[in-house]
């Protein structure tokens, strides 16, 4: 098992989205790359410079990180800066944080191919020493909870990939 740290956006429909694909064995949502420990909701949302995150334990042997890349890519605007769908703010920034040097450098490789495909440049974070913290547990499985939920992802695309 692998554990992989990444940011797409609305952390509840990411992490509904990645539940959905064979190979991601749990996720857990929460808030990376900030100043300081255990922020709460409202503190991500007020600008505090943390990102929503998911972090995704991943079984290799179903999963390989490139699959994984293709899914990521399938629900987010690579190109976007601070934002996915309607939600704006460094909070909703995409990214993957705390990669092993093969995962680092398959995902560098990644964007260098896929950057043909936009017109604007790839502005997908890529950050080592990253601190996560889980979010507070009425965010986890939030669209399980709350099927009717807002999420800026269409989460029956991932049989698309």
């Amino acid at each position: 098992m692998k554990t992989i740290l990444l940011a797409g956006g609305c952390f509840w429909g990411v992490e509904a989205y990645f539940q959905q694909i064979d190979g991601v064995f749990a996720t857990e949502v929460g808030y990376a790359d900030g100043p300081f420990p255990k922020p709460s909701y409202e503190q991500v949302c007020a600008a505090s410079g943390h990102v929503e995150a998911v972090k995704l334990t991943v079984d290799e042997s179903v999963l390989d990180f490139e699959t994984l890349l293709d899914h990521f890519f399938n629900i987010v605007d690579p190109t976007a800066v601070n934002r996915q769908g309607n939600d704006i703010g460094a909070q909703y920034r995409t990214g993957f944080y705390n990669l092993d040097a093969e995962d680092e450098a398959t995902l560098k490789a990644y964007i260098a191919l896929k950057q043909s495909e936009y017109e604007k440049p790839i502005a997908i974070e890529i950050k080592d020493g990253v601190r996560y913290d889980p979010a507070e547990s009425y965010h986890q499985n939030y669209l399980q909870k709350n099927p009717n939920g807002y999420c800026h992802i269409n989460l029956a695309s991932y049989k698309d990939v």
